[in-house]
């Protein structure tokens, strides 16, 4: 089964109905490999999910170099998203600043080009807002790629309704990419209605939860040492590890009644939110890819939504979905 195609936002981009996180082949997540990966996107690729994200800061420019390699010969069947604003050095990657200044901006997305072996992004977003650059300058910088033929489509990450409604003003803004599932549903109050009313397309991240929602992480040994969910994630620290399995447990009945797997059921609650929500679950196995797109199949009754929903009750999450320095970073 082909993934069928949908509009994102109301621009004119059209991506498949879900798309591919790549962040963890190249960071965050543990081990790489490099040829299981690439393995991986050419799957996608036959699998028609075609929406590929990635990011300069995911393996500090690695994992676009990947992504450009990998696609090369097959550009043409991809929608490629990266993004911008988030600086690491390979010499201190555990040291990070935010940029949107328009000479940055600039520099980043010439930088980007280079690395994945293209003439154009798709899709070039702000990873994080600039504190301190107005984002009407950082918006107009944008632009100005879009004047340029080197990126055809807008989008911010983890953005405020008022600054979305700031960029909006600026040049047209396609997505917004912030994290969604059912174990992060903090969009729903105001980010989503702002996005929605302005026909911007909305990209949920770490649908699963960090694979949290698959099930699969039932101990915190199932996460190497140098995995970044182990140390600096606080819902996955032991005094809420316990606490948050006791929701993944309640997804995963539901999905053995429904005859699915639990991680296939939280992206189809994703699904089930609107055509409008483009959800990229990250993998770099394509077992993993293979069973994230056969959620696409999977209808959600109302009634269903609703028992979910009711499984996993925002009040019974424990701890932040960032530690207290990464949550300052984003933009309210």
């Amino acid at each position: 089964m082909t993934m069928k195609k949908v509009k994102l936002g109301s621009q004119g981009a059209v991506v498949s109905r879900m798309g591919l996180g790549c962040m963890g082949m190249s960071d965050f997540y543990g081990e790489r490999d490099d040829v299981a990966s690439a393995a991986t996107i050419l799957r996608a690729l036959d699998l028609g999910v075609t929406f590929l994200d990635t990011a300069d800061t995911y393996g500090i420019g690695d994992n676009e170099e990947l992504i450009g390699k990998t696609i090369r010969g097959r550009r043409d069947e991809v929608f490629l998203a990266t993004k911008f604003a988030n600086i690491r050095t390979k010499a201190e990657p555990n040291r990070w600043s935010i940029s949107g200044k328009p000479e940055y901006v600039r520099s980043a997305c010439d930088a980007s080009l280079q690395r994945l072996g293209v003439d154009h992004i798709d899709l070039y977003y702000q990873h994080r807002v600039d504190p301190q650059t107005p984002i009407e300058e950082t918006v107009g910088a944008m632009a100005e790629l879009v004047k340029a033929g080197k990126v055809k489509y807008l989008g911010l990450s983890e953005a405020s309704p008022a600054t979305i409604r700031r960029a909006h003003k600026v040049h047209p803004i396609t997505a917004l990419q912030t994290e969604y599932s059912l174990w992060e549903r903090h969009v729903e109050s105001e980010i989503l209605p702002t996005v929605r009313e302005l026909g911007i397309g909305f990209v949920p991240y770490s649908p699963l939860g960090r694979g949290f929602l698959t099930g699969a992480i039932t101990k915190k040994s199932d996460l190497i040492e140098t995995d970044s969910r182990a140390t600096r994630m606080p819902r996955f620290a032991d005094e809420n590890f316990h606490q948050n399995q006791v929701l993944v447990a309640r997804v995963r009945a539901i999905a053995e009644r429904k005859g699915v797997k639990p991680g296939q059921l939280a992206l189809a609650w994703v699904l089930a939110k609107g055509e409008d929500l483009v959800p990229i679950p990250g993998t770099k196995r394509r077992k993993y890819l293979e069973e994230n797109s056969a959620a696409a199949a999977i209808k959600l009754s109302a009634a269903e939504v609703a028992e979910l929903e009711d499984a996993v009750p925002q009040s019974e999450i424990a701890g932040d979905r960032y530690s207290a320095g990464a949550m300052n970073a984003i933009d309210r």
